[in-house]
């Protein structure tokens, strides 16, 4: 990683993480901007055609960070994985510039063919805690994914999904923004409640309804009482 690109990493650490307090804190105690580091070594040696040597180093970097990156997966600048334990990068992923990545997510592929099989991330990506994006599909610039979501289709870029299998909560897209975890708590919570307030009124109407059947059937007890007592 050219220093140039290392400093601007580690001020873009500085401007998202409100615990990174100095410079020098995230270069020393980020597991995340360590992994990224030794993998700019690894992929140059990838590259180079010196395979082994590129996947010893990606196996000493998984080690020391517990972030496993294979040396093939291109990554862009100013790329932040935070926390970072957990996290699996495959080797045909490629990631855009300015992704911000939680820990235990996984770039998966969903075949055993060689070839393209991991995902495409667009510039401005969050992909929150937890997260499966599986197959080679693209997830477009500035979208946002959920914390645990498992994405197996597409995202057009902007737009913010969430759940299993993940689905956008808003499909207009959203402007550019920071959203922690990649899940606004707006966006998620507006549909459950949309969906609470639908049920509540669907009981409601119910009820009302048993409470008409249950005056209908008094009503006809009584009469038929009436019908009774007026026979005798």
């Amino acid at each position: 990683m050219p220093f140039i690109f290392l400093r601007e990493t580690i001020r873009a650490y500085r401007e998202k993480d409100p615990a990174a307090r100095s410079g020098l804190e995230v270069l020393l105690c980020y597991p995340g901007l360590h992994a990224l580091m030794w993998h700019a070594l690894a992929h140059r040696l990838w590259r180079l055609g010196f395979r082994v040597s590129g996947r010893l180093v990606s196996y000493f970097s998984r080690w020391l960070t517990g972030i496993e990156i294979h040396p093939g997966a291109h990554i862009g600048r100013r790329v932040i994985i935070d926390h970072g334990m957990g996290v699996v990068i495959g080797e045909t992923a490629e990631i855009g510039d300015d992704v911000y990545m939680y820990h235990q997510v996984t770039l998966g592929g969903t075949t055993s063919e060689r070839g393209k099989r991991h995902p495409t991330l667009g510039n401005g990506v969050i992909v929150g805690a937890g997260a499966k994006v599986l197959g080679a599909i693209t997830i477009g610039d500035n979208a946002r994914i959920g914390a645990n979501a498992v994405v197996v289709q597409p995202v057009p870029a902007g737009v913010t999904v969430v759940g299993i299998p993940a689905r956008p909560v808003d499909r207009k897209p959203r402007s550019p923004c920071f959203d922690p975890y990649g899940t606004p708590v707006e966006a998620a919570l507006d549909p459950l409640l949309r969906d609470v307030e639908s049920l509540r009124a669907e009981l409601t109407e119910v009820e009302a309804r048993l409470a008409r059947l249950a005056a209908e059937s008094t009503h006809e007890n009584a009469r038929e009482n009436t019908r009774e007592n007026t026979g005798d």
